[in-house]
């Protein structure tokens, strides 16, 4: 199934305040200040997209590349409306920042994913197997490290991916 009317683009700052109002109905992702997706918008915009439907922004990815880790893109959040579920759209987001100029010596995938967060885990271990490439899943940031309970945060780190031509 796709949705014709979806177009994928880069984040722009005009577009932060939409993705912030869009947490709440996405459900399961942390909604961080309005401020830290105007940095998203802005600074992390090459590496991050949207995608819009009628003018409204339905979905999400927002990602950077570490400065330790030039060769990777870390996701740090991905997001669908309720309503345009079911169209494959976070994998063509995902795959639509891989194909972005910023990320032409991307390698490697990177994110994480709390072990109850099925969704999340589906959506990468299938990037690698659409892929055909390695999926490693190991603790990144356990529990105790977090200010309140909170779950093990395991890093998945998928790649290496084809070089770009």
């Amino acid at each position: 199934m796709s949705d014709a009317r979806v177009t994928l683009r880069p984040p722009r700052t005009d577009d932060a305040a939409a993705i912030w109002r869009l947490l709440p109905a996405i459900g399961g992702l942390e909604r961080n200040t309005a401020y830290a997706y105007l940095l998203v918008c802005s600074h992390f915009a090459d590496t991050s997209i949207v995608a819009e439907r009628d003018g409204a922004i339905v979905g999400f990815v927002a990602g950077y590349r570490p400065p330790t880790q030039p060769t990777s893109l870390f996701v740090w959040q991905v997001g669908v409306a309720p309503d345009a579920r079911g169209l494959g759209l976070a994998g063509r987001m995902l795959d639509g920042v891989l194909a972005a100029p910023a990320c032409r010596d991307v390698r490697y995938l990177c994110a994480t994913v709390s072990p109850d967060n099925q969704a999340s885990l589906a959506l990468f271990r299938g990037v690698a197997r659409r892929h055909r490439i390695p999926c490693e899943e190991a603790t990144c940031f356990p529990a105790r490290l977090f200010p309140e309970p909170h779950p093990d945060e395991n890093l998945l780190r998928i790649g290496p991916l084809p070089a770009s031509s």
